[in-house]
């Protein structure tokens, strides 16, 4: 029998109208274009789109040419298709180049050239806004002045030097990062399973990529996006900038977020409109509510202007001059609004701010540029500070509906939503899980996620504008969630859409289970034959794995209830790497302290050897049997077991 084995795979040959048009061009020219046109492609699909553009032109602050971004595209997109090939914008670049053609894109190209900036030899091109690297060091630099560790260690304070790019630098090791992911949400990390300097011995190699898979996967576990970010890449941050700074600010914005929400601030149900109920307040992400809160301020102060966003509309320091002669008239005076220079009266409001103890990391010039991230940054710490709204009697709160919480369901809602999260889904993110996936698409969007290919997109309500599009879309999920084998009796697509709860808990547990053992089966083939993976067969594997370590715990089964001592998971965690359990640490767990110091000490030593958890200490002790079996399924899917 003749077998033939397949040519390896070749790039299509360009079209020839292409290669005449960069034959015009140098070839240092060429490269030239090559970078600055892959830096607008960030999907790298080979075309630049009108999302692109809008999202280069908002980076760029070139916020007036937003509002002339069909004309800005038309300039292009030479074949009127939506989209810019790399030959159109070589055509588009020689007209600039050689023709003396007037042009709006050929400002946009020469500042996007400004910004891309080349890191070490060979590296890829990407850009970074140096004011922001700046001041998130100055915060990081304020929220962990007084940590002695970091200090002894020489990470804090972080250098300012612009060119020294001192944050990139200082999380070389993961410590400094592991200390503020802690700051953004406490407990995140048991610092007892971090591998710290002795002495003037530095860290060797295997303890760093073991601090930085257990800060990358705590990301992960509290809804951090990480994809394309290893340890490699934090281990040698100057050379990757924009990834240090993509997870630094995700950090800075969910610590300074993280209390935006009614649980925490319950006073924000005065910002109700004419006609909303409270879950048109729950369906709003933070920064949307935050918005909301500073128009409700201006129009209660008798202004009539109103912010949309956190760049434009607040470049001039008017409305932020308002704001705070709002919500603290006797301490911030508007006197900002009699001066002309946009400069000065940037740098009233930060003094006004500083009256309000408001710790401030942006600069006058910053709010003057409409930089979105640190005006975003700046009005959450003056939320944070001062929200300036009359709190809620408890009367009003029951009335409402708002002190009714089960909170072993609110675990497991966070748990899903940080699963979901992880997933890395583009224009993707999950604030509340009743609402954010009521109209389905979110919903269909990881069920593909975790079998890909099964939703047929042509069928589904991209936009869904009324409740019988809704219902369609969840109905449609349900039939698929019956293809996947779930058990769905009594559930229809209408119970997703009023948002019932304990249903849509019930589903996307399904999903989870079935993502995670999917998952498992698959690394773990060698030893499960790629067999779906049971409850039993788990069980199996674990007590092996301990006993082959000479530990006496063992589990009867994931309901066992003498796992709440957490013992059985350390032991686990020795049997797969013995140094990186301090038995120092190991209690009995005959208190309820104890148990929860064990589970917390388990979870980030599961995360230092690699797996992704989701779980809190909480679950672990009391044994909820879903959270119990994705962490020992986490486990067993880590690198970790391999080398084992």
């Amino acid at each position: 029998q003749n077998i033939r084995t397949a040519a390896p795979l070749r790039p299509p040959p360009r079209p020839a109208h292409t290669l005449a048009m960069e034959s015009k061009f140098k070839p240092k020219d060429l490269a030239e274009f090559r970078k600055v046109f892959k830096s607008f492609d960030a999907d790298s699909s080979g075309t630049i789109d009108r999302k692109e553009m809008s999202s280069a032109l908002t980076k760029l602050k070139m916020y007036d040419y937003l509002g002339k971004l069909d004309e800005v595209m038309r300039e292009v997109d030479l074949n009127h298709d939506g989209q810019i090939s790399w030959d159109e914008f070589l055509t588009v670049m020689f007209g600039c180049k050689f023709g003396n053609r007037k042009s709006n894109f050929n400002k946009v190209y020469e500042k996007q050239k400004q910004t891309v900036v080349k890191v070490g030899k060979g590296a890829t091109v990407h850009s970074f806004a140096v004011e922001e690297m700046l001041a998130f060091s100055e915060h990081i630099n304020h929220c962990l002045k007084d940590d002695k560790d970091l200090a002894k260690w020489g990470l804090i304070p972080i250098p300012t030097d612009e060119k020294a790019m001192g944050l990139c630098t200082n999380v070389r090791d993961g410590l400094l990062l592991a200390k503020f992911i802690n700051v953004a949400v406490p407990d995140t990390i048991d610092e007892r399973a971090l591998n710290r300097p002795k002495g003037k011995k530095t860290l060797s190699l295997f303890q760093v990529n073991e601090n930085m898979n257990l800060v990358i996967n705590s990301a992960k576990g509290i809804g951090i996006k990480v994809v394309n970010i290893g340890a490699g890449e934090l281990i040698d941050g100057t050379a990757h900038p924009h990834l240090v700074l993509g997870l630094v600010w995700q950090l800075v914005k969910l610590q300074l977020l993280n209390s935006i929400n009614l649980k925490s601030h319950p006073e924000l149900v005065r910002l109700l409109e004419e006609g909303e109920d409270l879950e048109d307040l729950l369906r709003l992400p933070p920064e949307q509510l935050l918005l909301r809160w500073f128009n409700y301020h201006l129009k209660n102060a008798g202004s009539e202007r109103r912010v949309h966003n956190f760049s434009g509309d607040v470049k001039d320091s008017e409305c932020y001059t308002v704001l705070l002669h709002q919500i603290a008239p006797g301490r911030c005076d508007n006197k900002a609004l009699g001066i002309s220079d946009n400069k000065k009266r940037a740098a009233m409001v930060l003094n006004n701010a500083k009256k309000l103890d408001v710790e401030a990391f942006i600069t006058p010039q910053d709010i003057c540029k409409g930089n979105p991230r640190l005006n975003l940054a700046f009005t959450a710490a003056i939320f944070n500070q001062c929200p300036g709204l009359d709190p809620m009697e408890e009367e009003e709160l029951e009335k409402i509906g708002l002190l009714d919480d089960d909170v072993g369901d609110s675990r497991e809602e966070r748990a899903f939503r940080m699963w979901m999260n992880s997933l890395g889904l583009e224009d993707f993110y999950i604030n509340n899980l009743y609402e954010d996936c009521a109209d389905g698409v979110n919903l269909l969007k990881v069920i593909d996620a975790v079998e890909p290919g099964i939703v047929y997109w042509k069928k589904v309500y991209k936009k869904p504008g009324n409740k019988f599009k809704k219902v369609a879309n969840q109905n449609y999920a349900v039939v698929l969630g019956k293809q996947l084998k779930f058990s769905l009796v009594g559930i229809a697509g209408q119970d997703f859409v009023e948002k019932n709860k304990k249903l849509l808990l019930a589903f996307v547990w399904q999903l989870m289970r079935y993502h995670t053992l999917k998952y498992l089966a698959k690394v773990q083939q060698k030893h499960f034959g790629g067999k779906e993976v049971t409850d039993a067969m788990m069980v199996k594997w674990a007590n092996g794995k301990v006993s082959a370590a000479g530990r006496s715990s063992r589990m009867r089964s994931l309901k066992d209830k003498n796992l709440n001592t957490c013992v059985f998971f350390l032991d686990l965690l020795y049997a797969i790497q013995p140094k990186v359990i301090d038995d120092q640490y190991v209690s009995e767990g005959k208190t309820e302290e104890d148990r929860l110091l064990n589970a917390k000490y388990a979870i980030s030593v599961a995360r230092k050897l690699g797996a992704v958890v989701f779980c809190l200490p909480e679950d672990l002790v009391e044994v909820q049997y879903k959270m119990i079996l994705t962490f020992v399924a986490s486990i067993m899917s880590s690198p970790a077991v391999d080398t084992s």
